[in-house]
């Protein structure tokens, strides 16, 4: 004779308006099959929430406040976050940890469309879009691109990727049918692991010096604040592109604002430090500078793809198997 399903007691909690955009009807069906769920009831932060005490499952997102001791003390029977998102840096703390609580991250689903606008970035760096339909837009429909772009294209074209994340990861699959030369630097990666990604490991400084394009997939921790500072991003070859969908913080804004108004590199740029950045800032409005409002992650229809992540861990979870998709206190120590 089967056993009765697990049908623990669930609690939606992050800012309402993200439950509403990662939640329709559909994702809640099949939710409240698999868990005693209240979705009307979503925690912003915490306070008069019924059967707090009852909680065995979070499903958290943007908007969750930090799941501090005090609060743990609250919630004696929670065993697992489910997190319908990217990082859990902002929620997770110590105490979970130390709590022994199962996480779990939907970061690999948001990566896809993170890879993609950078996978679009780079083709469109190394044909100039961007600027030839500035120019093209000027009427300036006569001019020989190929004399005024010397070597503009994307076959056997130089790309480097730092850092092997997640999205770099998915970024390397997305490159490998171009013919590109693909160079990787990241310090917790061994070379065979590199050329199994399809890529060659190289130091940071030759990466930046031999790239025409340079992608940044590093998590934002106290030794990669401003990985590229003055003096690496001198390194840049005249006429090369970086690309950042990763984390401002990566790039010293100050010297990037130096080279781009040289108009020797050019940049696409979905994140900055500052975010946002000042109105008077130069990069603004400068033709060799795209930037876009940190809009390369989830948006949109995107964010079904998170939800699909999301339920399928509660359903893991509820069956009694391990999530797809963990996070530990170990790696998170190293990534974003």
């Amino acid at each position: 004779m089967s056993s009765t399903p697990h049908r623990p007691h669930a609690l939606f909690a992050m800012g309402r308006r993200h439950r509403d955009a990662l939640f329709p009807s559909a994702a809640v069906d099949r939710l409240t099959r698999l868990v005693d769920l209240d979705p009307r009831v979503v925690a912003e932060d915490f306070d008069r929430i019924p059967r707090l005490a009852d909680v065995e499952i979070l499903i958290t997102s943007w908007g969750c406040a930090p799941l501090d001791g005090a609060l743990l003390a609250c919630m004696p029977a929670l065993k697992a976050v489910v997190h319908a998102a990217g990082s859990v840096k902002h929620h997770v703390t110590d105490a979970c940890w130390d709590r022994g609580l199962l996480v779990s991250s939907a970061a690999a689903a948001n990566a896809v469309p993170v890879a993609e606008y950078t996978i679009a970035a780079i083709l469109f760096a190394n044909k100039r879009v961007l600027e030839i339909g500035g120019l093209y837009r000027e009427h300036r429909s006569t001019l020989d691109w190929a004399a005024h772009f010397p070597g503009f294209g994307n076959y056997r074209r130089t790309i480097g990727l730092v850092g092997a994340s997640l999205v770099g990861r998915r970024v390397l699959e997305l490159l490998r049918p171009h013919d590109f030369d693909i160079l990787l630097a990241d310090p917790h990666l061994a070379p065979e692991e590199a050329q199994s990604l399809g890529a060659r490991l190289v130091d940071l400084d030759e990466l930046l010096a031999a790239s025409d394009v340079v992608s940044l997939h590093a998590p934002a921790l106290p030794e990669t604040y401003h990985l590229l500072d003055a003096r690496r991003l001198s390194l840049l070859r005249d006429g090369a592109t970086l690309v950042n969908t990763g984390r401002g913080s990566l790039v010293d804004t100050d010297a990037l604002t130096a080279e781009a108004l040289s108009g020797r590199i050019h940049a696409v740029l979905d994140v900055t430090e500052p975010e946002v950045l000042p109105p008077a800032s130069p990069l603004y409005a400068l033709p060799n500078v795209l930037l876009t409002p940190h809009i390369a992650g989830s948006l949109g229809g995107e964010l079904l793809r998170i939800t699909r992540s999301a339920v399928d861990e509660v359903e893991r979870y509820c069956s009694g198997r391990e999530f797809a998709y963990p996070v530990t206190r170990a790696a998170l120590a190293t990534s974003a």
